[in-house]
């Protein structure tokens, strides 16, 4: 049985003002498996980041469904309650946004802190853990007490690739994870995805560096918008 099973997948945005339908994909449909790693691929403006936000619930789909099987029993995610979307973002499916968001007065170190301790770790052991995962990555310990709006983008992008892998996930959708990242810290990044995979994490992503990625890959999804209509 998939871990996700998308099918039919629809997304299109309405621009209210010309009372028009702007498409961005159409009719996909794609099984991915525990420990698959599938890569989407697609020209600017092909929607791949769209996809992984329907997927996520940060859009609704406009048609079509992402049959997800959670442990608690298998859900639409285009249909599920916020409640339940809510509850799997805290424990089975990540998101990793090219764009950096944390909370800007909130310490780096205590933002690594707060999954470990949330997942039952005491604190000494969790300050072990996240000081390893912060100096795997190539943070500077000067900058472990600093304020996220005092980092670079790169930095930035580190902190919240830590927060999100640092503890177990079933699913992981990565939207371009590695774009601002040196290449010590893109090797650590691929180095934590096969570890994960080999546990069976299901992820689908869209990678700027896909020759780094390549070793992870089992199957490609290419996403042409050519042949979309703009509906009136």
């Amino acid at each position: 049985m998939p871990l996700l099973n998308v099918q039919n997948y629809s997304k299109w945005f309405v621009q209210h003002h010309t009372n028009q339908h702007i498409p961005v994909f159409a009719n996909l449909s794609f099984l991915l498996r525990s420990g698959e790693f599938g890569l989407v691929r697609g020209n600017n403006g092909a929607g791949k980041s769209t996809l992984l936000r329907c997927l996520y619930r940060t859009y609704l789909p406009s048609e079509g469904q992402a049959i997800y099987a959670s442990l608690q029993g298998s859900l639409d995610l285009a249909r599920a309650a916020d409640v339940d979307i809510a509850f799997l973002r805290r424990t089975e499916i990540g998101y990793i946004d090219e764009r950096p968001r944390l909370r800007t007065r909130v310490h780096v170190v205590e933002q690594v802190l707060e999954p470990l301790l949330g997942m039952g770790h005491d604190l000494r052991e969790a300050q072990h853990i996240a000081h390893e995962w912060l100096a795997e990555f190539g943070m500077q310990r000067r900058l472990w007490n600093a304020f996220p709006h005092s980092l670079s983008y790169g930095e930035q992008q580190k902190v919240q690739l830590i927060c999100m892998l640092i503890i177990p996930r079933r699913l992981l959708l990565l939207d371009e994870p590695d774009t601002a990242l040196d290449g010590a810290a893109r090797a650590t990044l691929v180095d934590h995805l096969h570890q994960l995979k080999a546990q069976g994490v299901a992820m689908l992503g869209v990678c700027h560096h896909t020759a780094g990625i390549a070793s992870l890959v089992d199957w490609e999804l290419a996403l042409p918008v050519e042949s979309l209509p703009v509906r009136g």
